[in-house]
């Protein structure tokens, strides 16, 4: 089907020794060590949490661009948009599962059925992924609490919920209170390029009910819950004060069919650029282009990677 198309079938090491390499997921080590000096790494890296990957691009003075980092003057993130979409929905659809008795939750069934109490769901953050986790709680009729410090975000998710939902400003009190009650427990939080906030701590882990589920969709980038780490698809959960936690750090691979036409429908016209015009020419022309940059041969170009991992920041060569 690709040779089809035009493409052509290589061996690894080629492939990665190609000029400009094209993925999806942060590199391994020893994929890093197969690139060439002067190569264009574009994918999701995630660097703000990862010291060794971010001192491996470092030393292999190559040009690491990350679809996380990529952001338009409005503010938006295009590429990280649509992976954000899917790992927000599809947190409620795990979480619902992981609630059930058979694995291992207290055998909650999130909307209820008439006479019995609904279950809660707590979203801490109001962006795409909170947006469309507190989409699909919603519809299946949970209790919501979402909390943001935006407010401006909590008016817009008021609104188009129809009040529908409980918007609360993310102090600690408010944080603390509808984690605690909550039946699953969503980390949705972004900062670009950096490390995410703990905001809920172990404490608040050991007040939650016996069979509660957390899924921290910010485990990417360090994880917004104390007790969360990076788990796998094959080992996604473990326990921690009785309580399910989910740390999978690549949550649409779950669904690659609608995560890869979701993420090329932004990456190509990227690629098409960087192919024509050469990365320099590419991130001189594209400043949302440009704020993707986060390792520039032998520097880090994002502040906010070099903010989290303690390292000087060097701007982009003009």
């Amino acid at each position: 089907q690709y040779k089809s198309r035009g493409a052509r079938l290589v061996s690894r090491d080629e492939a990665w020794g190609a000029e400009l390499v094209v993925k999806v997921k942060d590199p391994l080590p020893d994929e890093v060590a197969l690139l060439r000096s002067g190569a264009v790494l574009f994918t999701y890296l995630h660097l703000a949490a990862n010291r060794d990957l971010t001192r491996r691009l470092l030393d292999a003075d190559v040009i690491a661009l990350a679809y996380e980092t990529i952001r338009n003057r409005d503010g938006s993130f295009p590429v990280l948009a649509p992976m954000s979409e899917v790992a927000g929905r599809l947190a409620v659809q795990i979480g619902v599962a992981l609630l059930q008795k058979d694995r291992g939750g207290k055998g909650l069934l999130l909307g209820g059925v008439p006479g019995v109490m609904r279950g809660r769901v707590t979203v801490i953050g109001g962006g795409i992924v909170g947006v469309n986790a507190v989409r699909v709680a919603h519809a299946l009729g949970a209790e919501v609490d979402v909390l943001d410090i935006d407010l401006r975000r909590l008016t817009y998710l008021y609104d188009i919920f129809h009040g529908e939902l409980n918007t609360l400003f993310a102090n600690p009190a408010n944080i603390e209170r509808s984690v605690t009650t909550s039946d699953l427990v969503i980390g949705a939080v972004y900062l670009a390029g950096r490390r995410a906030p703990t905001l809920v701590g172990e404490r608040m882990v050991r007040a939650m009910d016996a069979g509660s589920v957390i899924l921290d969709v910010a485990v990417d980038q360090g994880g917004c819950v104390e007790t969360i780490h990076p788990t796998t698809h094959a080992d996604p959960t473990y326990i921690v004060h009785d309580v399910i936690h989910y740390g999978v750090t690549n949550m649409p691979g779950a669904v690659p069919r609608t995560a890869t036409f979701a993420l090329t429908n932004t990456t190509l016209p990227y690629v098409e650029k960087i192919a024509a015009l050469g990365v320099e020419a590419a991130v001189a022309a594209d400043e949302s282009l440009a704020q993707g940059a986060n390792v520039w041969r032998g520097s880090v170009a994002h502040p906010g990677v070099a903010e989290s991992l303690d390292l000087p920041h060097t701007p982009l060569p003009k």
